[in-house]
C-alpha cells in the first residue's frame, strides 16, 4: 500500500461517488470523505467504500474544508480527488518513485473533461496540482481554492501517472445554482483582496457557466493585463478562452489583438489554432494556413484535435475556399474519423459523380 491518502469532500454527490470510490479502491489507498451537509445518500455511499468519513460544518470556504480533509488523512502523502471525476489509468510503481524524489512539490494529475464543439464530442485535457505532503503545502482560497506552501507560495510541481476522467454533469438548474453561488464568493474576494488574475479567470469562466460571454469577456481581459504567468495553466486556458468568447461574439478584431500575445503562448498548438480562426474568419487565408499548418507540428496541448484533424480540416475548408480541390482532398483525408471531414468528402465524391 502507497503511503497516500485521497481526501474528498462531498455534498449530495450520490449520483457520482460510487463511481469514483468503485474505481479508487483497487489502488489500496487510504479514502477519506468529508461530508459539508448532504441530504442524499452520499454519507451511506461513503460508509461502504470510504475508511473514515468525517461532517464538517459549511462554512463558505472551501479550503476550510479542504483542509480538514487532509488533517484527517494517516499519511502525509494526500491526493484530493472530487466526487465527479473517476479514475482511468494509474501506474502505481511509477508514482512511488515519483513520491519519493518530490517531497516538497505538488503532483499534477491528468484530467480529461468531455465538452461538445460543432455538434461533436470532444476532450479537453488538463494538468491539475492534487497531490502534495501537508506537512509543505495546504489549501488557500475560499474559493477555486489553489495549493500553496504553508509560507503562501506557489511550489514547484512535477507530473503523475495517474488520469481521471471529469463526468462533470449537472442539471442546468444546478449549473446555474453553482455559478451563481460562486459569483457572489469571488465577487467577495475580489473586493476584500483587490485585483487578481486568478479570480478574474474565475469569474470569467462562472460567466461561461451562466452564458453570459460578454461578461466573460470583460473578467478575461482584466485578467490578461495584469500580466501573468503565461506559463501558468489558467493563464494560458484564459487567453485561449478569451479569444473564443471574442470569437461567439463575433468581435473579430478584438479577437486580432491577440496576436500581441503571440510570443508568450504561441508554443501552446490550442493557441496557434485559435489564431487560425481568427485568421480565417477575417478573411487572412494565407495567415490562417500558416497558423493551422504550425499547430500540426506543436506537441503541447488541451484540446484535442487542435494539432491534427481540426486543423487540417481549416486546411482542407480554406483550400476549398482558395479553389484548390486537390489540395483540399489531401487534408480532408487527413482528420480521419472526424465526422464533418468524412461528410464532406462524401459530398465532394458526390458532386464529382455527378459530373
Amino acid at each position: 500500500m502507497l503511503p497516500v491518502s485521497v481526501c474528498m469532500i462531498a455534498k449530495n454527490e450520490d449520483n457520482h461517488l460510487e463511481e469514483c470510490l468503485k474505481r479508487l479502491r483497487p489502488c489500496r489507498f487510504e479514502i477519506i470523505v468529508v461530508d459539508t451537509g448532504s441530504v442524499d445518500r452520499t454519507v451511506e455511499v461513503a460508509h461502504k467504500y470510504a475508511d473514515k468519513v468525517f461532517h464538517f460544518a459549511w462554512c463558505d470556504n472551501f479550503s476550510s474544508a479542504r483542509n480538514f480533509s487532509i488533517q484527517q488523512a494517516s499519511n502525509d502523502w494526500v491526493l484530493i480527488i472530487d466526487c465527479d471525476e473517476y479514475l482511468e489509468n494509474v501506474n502505481l510503481a511509477n508514482l512511488e518513485e515519483a513520491l519519493s524524489h518530490n517531497k516538497d512539490s505538488v503532483g499534477m494529475i491528468m484530467r480529461n473533461n468531455p465538452y461538445t464543439v460543432q455538434g461533436s464530442r470532444s476532450i479537453m485535457s488538463e494538468r491539475i496540482g492534487r497531490l502534495f505532503n501537508r506537512k509543505y503545502c495546504h489549501f488557500e482560497g475560499s474559493i477555486h481554492e489553489r495549493v500553496r506552501t504553508l509560507d503562501g507560495k506557489e511550489p514547484e510541481s512535477f507530473q503523475i501517472p495517474l488520469t481521471f476522467y471529469h463526468e462533470g454533469y449537472v442539471s442546468e438548474s444546478d449549473k446555474r445554482m453553482r455559478a451563481t453561488r460562486n459569483l457572489e464568493m469571488l465577487l467577495h474576494n475580489l473586493e476584500e483582496k483587490g485585483p487578481s488574475s486568478y479570480i478574474y479567470f474565475q469569474l470569467g469562466q462562472n460567466y461561461i457557466s451562466l452564458n453570459d460571454m460578454e461578461k466573460a469577456a470583460h473578467f478575461y481581459k482584466l485578467g490578461l493585463d495584469l500580466n501573468a504567468d503565461p506559463n501558468s495553466a489558467f493563464v494560458q486556458s484564459m487567453a485561449e478562452t478569451y479569444g473564443y468568447c471574442l470569437m461567439d461574439l463575433a468581435k473579430y478584431d478584438l479577437a486580432m489583438s491577440l496576436k500581441d500575445k503571440y510570443e508568450q503562448f504561441s508554443h501552446r498548438a490550442d493557441f496557434v489554432y485559435l489564431m487560425g480562426t481568427v485568421y480565417m474568419k477575417k478573411g487572412l487565408y494565407d495567415k490562417a494556413l500558416e497558423e493551422f499548418q504550425k499547430a500540426t507540428t506543436l506537441s503541447a496541448y488541451s484540446r484535442t484535435g487542435v494539432n491534427s484533424y481540426r486543423a487540417n480540416y481549416h486546411i482542407a475548408s480554406i483550400y476549398e475556399t482558395m479553389g484548390q480541390p486537390d489540395e483540399a482532398l489531401i487534408y480532408y483525408k487527413k482528420c480521419g474519423d472526424y465526422e464533418p471531414a468524412k461528410r464532406r468528402l462524401k459530398e465532394l465524391a458526390a458532386a464529382a459523380s455527378a459530373s
